[in-house]
């Protein structure tokens, strides 16, 4: 476990190179990141190439003990790359071009522009293979920020039409698959068919969801062709790439496949105003939220199957948000603590100084911008220091899975039916559940082995096929226990209702249909019953029809009234949930615990305060308090602090060598 930082030599003298990189010795850091955007200094002109900047930073680094992890610079081509091949711009829906002048303006689908991405990455993995200094790579950079996943260019046209007949086959297939007697939309030819631009009224349903495919396909295929160049270079070399929190037009699953692990970019202050349903709260402008932050650490862990990295760890006050307030003191060593309880390997504060130039000049370093330390460095000092007294951990194992696939989050984006809907926010609704009990959480794909799992939560299945219906099935038969939830069951995998009522082909498993649903107006009164007590939801309800189920939720207000909304149902070994709403929190904790308890999953003894959450990881818990409020920790006799103190201050944290499940917080 490491703490590193990345660093930008050009821009800064090379005079003060070696006075950098001795500060980032003297802290205890151990990886330096470099180059993501650096391709203009890298290759000035056409096949001028100055690589002696990057070759004399490595020396630094090395000379002080530490490893470097190169970028691809793909990120940013330079003006003339542009000047020589301008169709390798990206395109709008209504056809503008997406100009130079900022960054990832490039089309995963021009072949210039993959030709030249082989041609630098090719020279740079020959220029440093073997390289003592160099660890790993980092390909590109945040693939899609800036909403760039999605090209709407005439090669993505063709090459769109390319992988649709490699889907479908023939083009009777694919307008039985789709509907496209719908408003006239059939097709005779697959060269017809066009990406989704701008039009009259809203595109095909069908037409999107494989769009959004085909975008994401794109973006894996590029990445592949990266890695393979750097590993025929040098084999001993790590491989991965950044992604960004809750990000949904890429399938980090798929990408991940030819990772080494998966690495992503914290800034817990600044997703929590963009991620989080609400207004946040005081504490989580200072500190951000540890469940989403929480969730994306679990879901960079499971893409990869492998301990993760944090990229870039937010170092101070960052300069995207809406709003941009001091994070609180320690924050960024709470930050670093949070991410390797979760499974992090290492953590890489972005970035080292405060830049003078450019776009981002408000966003805070570990330095500040004349090179005196800001309020980061220390921190991450600490960071380091404690990471140093602990032994070195494996990786994290977790007895509850947490469904999770992007075909869903993109068709029910496509088709939100309620303006509040989202599938992140429904899905960290449970999560957030599972964390206040202290349960680790593995968020992964339908199609992965859920054998080992004493629970499985799947939040909104929305597109099912015989197929998934068979392995949950099996699943629960085998004695798993299964929480399924609203708009689950309702679509095939082209994005068509299926003929049978929801949830489709998951009916016989939940031993109920769906009768009716609603997505009510937030005035409207909402209530149901569960286990004898009165609850509230939010943005959709259905209401069941049990057959072999047996119902332990009852609507209570509205149309629905009286209607059945939460069933359960055993199958062979193991039992099976049905919740046909969006709970509020008090719910969905009732749910989850009912589920933990069938699945005999050990808990804390107690829910955990808002904001305080508690995780292990070999043998160690780390309680992380993400409040303005001190809290007490009650340790087993035979449990001892190995960081901090069993009386936890604000925005801090201990770690103790127990379970998660003999801790309580007061």
């Amino acid at each position: 476990m490491s703490i590193g930082t990345c660093y930008f030599p050009e821009h800064w003298p090379s005079e003060r190179w070696e006075t950098d990189v001795q500060q980032m010795a003297d802290a205890g850091l151990e990886y330096v990141r470099m180059g993501e955007f650096a391709w203009a200094r890298l290759e000035p002109e056409r096949g001028e190439f100055d690589f002696e900047w990057l070759e004399t930073a490595l020396e630094y680094i090395g000379d002080h003990g530490m490893q470097a992890v190169l970028c691809t610079p793909t990120a940013t081509p330079p003006r003339w790359l542009v000047d020589d091949h301008p169709d390798m711009l990206q395109e709008e829906p209504d056809g503008t071009t997406r100009e130079f002048g900022g960054r990832r303006h490039y089309c995963f689908n021009s072949e210039a522009y993959a030709l030249e991405t082989d041609r630098i990455v090719t020279r740079l993995a020959e220029r440093f293979a073997d390289h003592p200094v160099v660890a790993g790579w980092q390909t590109d950079n945040e693939y899609g920020c800036h909403g760039t996943i999605r090209c709407y260019c005439d090669d993505c046209s063709a090459a769109f039409s390319e992988w649709l007949q490699d889907r479908y086959g023939d083009i009777e297939t694919l307008n039985e698959a789709w509907g496209t007697t719908f408003w006239s939309q059939r097709y005779n030819d697959f060269d017809q068919i066009q990406p989704p631009r701008h039009s009259a009224a809203s595109q095909h349903p069908s037409l999107l969801l494989d769009y959004y495919r085909f975008s994401s396909d794109s973006a894996v295929a590029y990445n592949e062709r990266q890695v393979d160049i750097l590993r025929e270079a040098d084999d001993d070399w790590f491989v991965t790439h950044n992604f960004m929190s809750h990000f949904g037009p890429l399938d980090a699953y798929d990408v991940s496949e030819s990772l080494d692990f998966a690495s992503w970019d914290s800034y817990p202050t600044g997703h929590v105003q963009v991620q989080a349903q609400g207004e946040p709260s005081t504490d989580e402008y200072l500190v951000g939220s540890p469940d989403v932050t929480g969730l994306d650490h679990d879901l960079y862990r499971s893409a990869a199957d492998a301990p993760f990295w944090v990229m870039e760890q937010q170092p101070g006050d960052i300069n995207w948000p809406p709003y941009s307030p001091q994070p609180a003191e320690g924050a960024m060593r709470l930050w670093a603590h949070h991410a390797v309880a979760h499974g992090a390997d290492s953590v890489v504060y972005f970035r080292w100084r405060r830049c003078r130039q450019g776009q981002e000049q408000y966003h805070a370093g570990l330095l500040e911008a004349d090179g005196s330390p800001d309020r980061g460095y220390a921190d991450a000092a600490d960071a380091a220091a404690d990471l140093e007294s602990l032994p070195e951990l494996e990786g994290s194992e977790a007895s509850v899975a947490i469904l999770h696939e992007y075909d869903n989050l993109w068709a029910l984006n496509i088709q939100p039916h309620a303006p509040e809907f989202d599938y992140w926010a429904h899905l960290e609704t449970y999560y957030r559940a599972l964390r206040k009990r202290g349960v680790a959480v593995d968020i992964v794909p339908p199609t992965r082995d859920l054998e080992d799992y004493a629970a499985v939560v799947a939040p909104t299945l929305h597109l099912v096929d015989d197929e998934l219906a068979t392995r949950l099935t099996e699943y629960v038969d085998g004695g798993g226990n299964l929480l399924l939830t609203m708009r689950s069951g309702v679509k095939d995998r082209a994005n068509q209702l299926l003929n049978e009522p929801a949830p489709g082909p998951l009916a016989d498993l939940v031993g109920a249909t769906v009768d009716a649903h609603e997505a009510p107006h937030p005035k409207q009164e909402r209530a149901l019953e569960y286990d004898g007590e009165s609850f509230d939801y939010r943005v959709w309800d259905e209401w069941l029809e049990p057959e072999t189920a047996t119902v332990t939720g009852t609507h209570r207000a509205g149309t629905a009234a009286g209607t059945p909304a939460i069933t359960t149902n055993d199958v062979g070994d193991g039992r099976v949930r049905y919740c046909g709403v969006w709970p509020e929190d008090e719910l969905a904790d009732a749910i989850v615990t009912d589920l933990l308890e069938d699945a005999n999953v050990a808990t804390t003894p107690e829910p955990l305060p808002a904001n305080v959450r508690a995780i292990g990881r070999n043998g160690y818990s780390w309680v992380l308090n993400f409040t303005g409020e001190e809290r007490v920790l009650s340790l087993p006799t035979d449990a001892s602090v190995v960081v901090g103190s069993d009386t936890v201050p604000a925005y801090d944290f201990a770690v103790v060598d127990t379970s998660v499940t003999e801790l309580e917080v007061e």
